[in-house]
C-alpha cells in the first residue's frame, strides 16, 4: 500500500501571532494552520484564554525546532488586583481568600528581590502540568485538591511599572522556562501580606519574536481572502530564527544528503566547533540538519526537509 497523503500544504515557518483575549493556545494553532493550509503545526509555549500577546506557532519544518524556543527567554506586563485570591489565581476563577491589606509602593518595591534569581515556585493548580498522567486542570475542574510540588525557576527581572490606584499594580517580567506569572502575582500578595490575582496578562517577548514581529488573526484572515493560504507567507519567519543560539555550519550538497539520511559527516577546518557543541547545518543557505559534534563530527538529531 501507498503512503497515506498528507493534508495540506508543505509550508514551514514561524508565525509570531499576537493571540487574541479568550482564546486558547490550541484553538490559536488551528486557526493559523486552517489559514495557511499547513500540514502541520505546534506552539511554543502556552498562553491562557486571559493572556494576549506573542504566541510562536511553528508551522511544518519548524516543528522540528520548537524547544529552542521554548527555552528562550520571554517578558511578560501584568497587571494585579490586591485583595482577593482566586482559585484559578486569575480573574476566571471563584474566590477563595481575601484580605483588607492594600501594599504601599514601597512595600512593594522592598520585595521583588524576593522574586528574583533562582526561586522556588509552587504552579497554580489550573495548570497544564501532568499528575499522574492527568493535566492539573483537568483534575481541579473535577473538584479535586491539586497540590503540585515547588521547583526552581529563574525570574531574570521584575519590576513595578505602575499603581493606577490602591487595588492594582502593574509588573514587567523576564523569566525563564516553566514560570507562572499567575503564581507570581499570589505569591507576592501573600509576601505583603495580602491576597492576589492577575487580572491582566500580555506577554511581550518569546526567544527571537518580539511585539514588532507580532501579527494579528485579521491581518491573516485579510491575508487569506486577498491571496488564499499562500497569500499569508508573506508573514511567515524562516525556521533557522529559532537556532540563533546555535552556530551555524555550511556543509557541501553531499554531505547535506548524508545528514538528511542520518549519516555523520566530518566537519573540517580551523572553524570547526568543539566537541559537545549542538550545531545547525545548511547547504546554500537551506536547512539540512540539527546535531551534535563529536571527535570532529557531526551526528544529526533532527534532519529538515524542504525547510
Amino acid at each position: 500500500m501507498g503512503q497515506r497523503q498528507k493534508k495540506g500544504r508543505p509550508v514551514s515557518g514561524w508565525v509570531s501571532l499576537d493571540k487574541p483575549l479568550g482564546m486558547t493556545s490550541t484553538q490559536a494553532v488551528s486557526v493559523v494552520k486552517r489559514l495557511f493550509g499547513a500540514q502541520k503545526a505546534g506552539h511554543a509555549g502556552t498562553l491562557d484564554p486571559l493572556a494576549t500577546g506573542c504566541l510562536p506557532i511553528a508551522l511544518g519544518e519548524a516543528t522540528k525546532t520548537v524547544p529552542f524556543i521554548m527555552d528562550g527567554r520571554k517578558i511578560y506586563g501584568f497587571t494585579v488586583r490586591w485583595g482577593e485570591e482566586t482559585r484559578t489565581d486569575d480573574a476566571e476563577g471563584q474566590p477563595v481568600a481575601t484580605s483588607d491589606v492594600r501594599p504601599t509602593r514601597a512595600a512593594i518595591e522592598a520585595i521583588l528581590d524576593q522574586f528574583t534569581g533562582e526561586i522556588m515556585q509552587v504552579p497554580p493548580a489550573f495548570s497544564a502540568i501532568k499528575v499522574e498522567g492527568e493535566r492539573a486542570y483537568d483534575l481541579a475542574r473535577d473538584g479535586e485538591d491539586v497540590v503540585l510540588e515547588a521547583r526552581p525557576i529563574q525570574i531574570h527581572r521584575l519590576d513595578l511599572v505602575d499603581m493606577p490606584d490602591e487595588n492594582t499594580a502593574v509588573f514587567a517580567a523576564e523569566c525563564g522556562k516553566g514560570t507562572y506569572v499567575r503564581a507570581i502575582a499570589r505569591d507576592m500578595a501573600r509576601a505583603l501580606g495580602t491576597r492576589g490575582h492577575v487580572v491582566g496578562l500580555r506577554r511581550l517577548l518569546v526567544g527571537p519574536f518580539d511585539e514588532a514581529s507580532m501579527i494579528k488573526l485579521d491581518d491573516l484572515r485579510a491575508a487569506q481572502e486577498e491571496g488564499g493560504a499562500e497569500g499569508c507567507d508573506a508573514h511567515l519567519a524562516p525556521v533557522e530564527l529559532a537556532l540563533g543560539d546555535l552556530a551555524e555550519v555550511r556543509i557541501s550538497e553531499t554531505d547535506g544528503a548524508r545528514l538528511r539520511n542520518g549519516q555523520s559527516v566530518l566537519l573540517r577546518g580551523r572553524d570547526a566547533p568543539e566537541n559537545g557543541a549542538t550545531v545547525f547545518a545548511t547547504v546554500a543557505g537551506t536547512l539540512v540538519a540539527i546535531g551534535e559534534v563529536e571527535r570532529g563530527e557531526l551526528h544529526p538529531s533532527r534532519v529538515f526537509v524542504g525547510a
